[in-house]
């Protein structure tokens, strides 16, 4: 006997069960009499087809045989051969994802869907819109990705991590899209749920955390971000799995370069490549090292072998893993200021034309760094307005995102370059925008006084 079976006809509508084996039986040509035969009265066959009794289970197996269908097919459940090939077409579409081949992940994503349509199986229709959702994050189709994650994050009947998945992804993409207030929200709501729900024991809960800490961290409030991290590096310690562990490391480091602790950073994103190597999640290795390279230069000194090895790999992984247009460019800058570092000036020029090429317009924070590090060969070279227009380039690029945090270093930065190249009022404009993009106004005495 097949537990599952035996479960799913115990619960089974018998109006329903009854309906299957009349469709079954009628399809054949045959009479009630000529199935019941010896199995049982053609009265009781009749009441079970009419939905007044149920089979057992000897008996439905029984009927199913003389039917020429499966025990499946009469309980409203698909084949298992069906079942099967809707599995390994996602665990093709997965793999093709993890491979960097997000067209190809659509098209086995396609062939599961238009099954899935036709097919009741619990998870997989939910498995399968989670990975058409990277796919059209992976192909720089961002909106429809967030429609598609959105209705996840909320749909009560979608599993539990599947729900915190997609609230991830969310989180994410809104947070490097510049939209933090939204980062902030969705992840808060999804966070919601897994403590409602009691799912806070899982690798997914802990990733769910720190990408909502890096968030509120990106949005200035740094003392609740740090927190919330240090909250999941005690949950994912206790967890003990190295998904869970490297994400809170990472997300520590992160926090901590950004508050201009580089040398507290580099060991926890260290901590966290060795142990997200121990897995095989493509995507984030390659993310991780690029991370490890970035920090690494900003070392006094910088440990520039380090860094140029862990940014090249990185660059070959993102050739083969799921990487999106953000990511490429983070890698390449990086790769760019360490040749610029070395004084290999013609390489750097050449890695940020790659920045530009990879960024079509659409990454303008990465875009500005390029133009203010192209900026700094040419003033390295003595080349005084070939810099400044590189420099005012940047300034213009980065006008366009506003007051963000995340721009804020890099406004500093600018202020530094074009006050060297005797910019002077570019570059105080510059340092009230840093200012400003950290929350920062003037506190400005009133001239006007009360009198009594």
């Amino acid at each position: 006997m097949d537990p599952r079976h035996a479960e799913l006809l115990e619960h089974a509508d018998r109006e329903e069960l009854g309906r299957r084996l009349r469709a079954a039986r009628l399809a054949r040509g045959l009479t009630q009499g000529e199935v019941a035969d010896d199995l049982m009265s053609v009265a009781f066959l009749s009441r079970i087809e009419s939905g007044h009794r149920g089979p057992s289970y000897p008996a439905l197996t029984e009927l199913a045989t003389r039917l020429g269908v499966t025990v499946d097919s009469l309980l409203g459940e698909p084949d298992r051969h069906v079942v099967d090939e809707i599995r390994l077409a996602l665990d093709y579409a997965e793999l093709s994802l993890e491979s960097g081949q997000p067209a190809d992940a659509e098209t086995h994503l396609r062939s599961a869907l238009e099954r899935l349509d036709t097919s009741r199986i619990d998870g997989m229709r939910d498995r399968a819109r989670l990975l058409h959702a990277r796919c059209l994050e992976a192909t720089q189709r961002e909106d429809d990705a967030i429609v598609e994650l959105e209705e996840l994050a909320d749909d009560e009947h979608v599993d539990g991590v599947t729900r915190i998945k997609a609230g991830i992804a969310l989180c994410r993409i809104y947070r490097d899209t510049g939209d933090l207030g939204r980062a902030i929200e969705c992840g808060q709501r999804v966070m919601t749920y897994v403590e409602e729900a009691g799912l806070e024991a899982c690798d997914e809960a802990v990733q769910l955390s720190v990408t909502l800490a890096a968030a509120h961290f990106e949005h200035g409030d740094t003392g609740h971000a740090v927190r919330m991290c240090q909250k999941a590096i005690a949950r994912a310690e206790s967890l003990g799995t190295a998904r869970a562990r490297a994400s809170a490391y990472w997300n520590a480091s992160a926090m901590q370069a950004r508050r201009g602790d580089v040398a507290a950073a580099v060991p926890l994103a260290e901590r966290a490549l060795a142990l997200l190597g121990e897995g095989q999640d493509a995507r984030n290795l390659a993310l991780l090292r690029g991370e490890v390279g970035r920090l690494q230069l900003e070392l006094d000194p910088p440990a520039l072998d380090d860094a140029r090895h862990n940014l090249e790999q990185a660059a070959a992984e993102m050739e083969w893993s799921p990487s999106t247009s953000s990511d490429r460019a983070q890698v390449l800058l990086g790769l760019a200021r360490a040749a610029y570092l070395s004084g290999d000036v013609p390489a750097s020029r050449d890695l940020v034309a790659q920045v530009h090429s990879v960024a079509n317009g659409h990454l303008p924070l990465a875009e500005a760094e390029a133009w203010a590090l192209l900026g700094s060969t040419y003033a390295a070279e003595g080349d005084v307005p070939e810099a400044s227009s590189c420099f005012q380039r940047a300034v213009l690029t980065l006008s366009a995102i506003g007051a963000d945090r995340s721009a804020a270093q890099l406004w500093f930065d600018l202020a530094d370059l074009l006050e060297g190249v005797g910019l002077t009022e570019a570059a105080s404009d510059a340092y009230r925008r840093a200012a400003a993009s950290t929350g920062l106004r003037a506190r400005v005495a009133s001239s006007t006084y009360a009198r009594s």
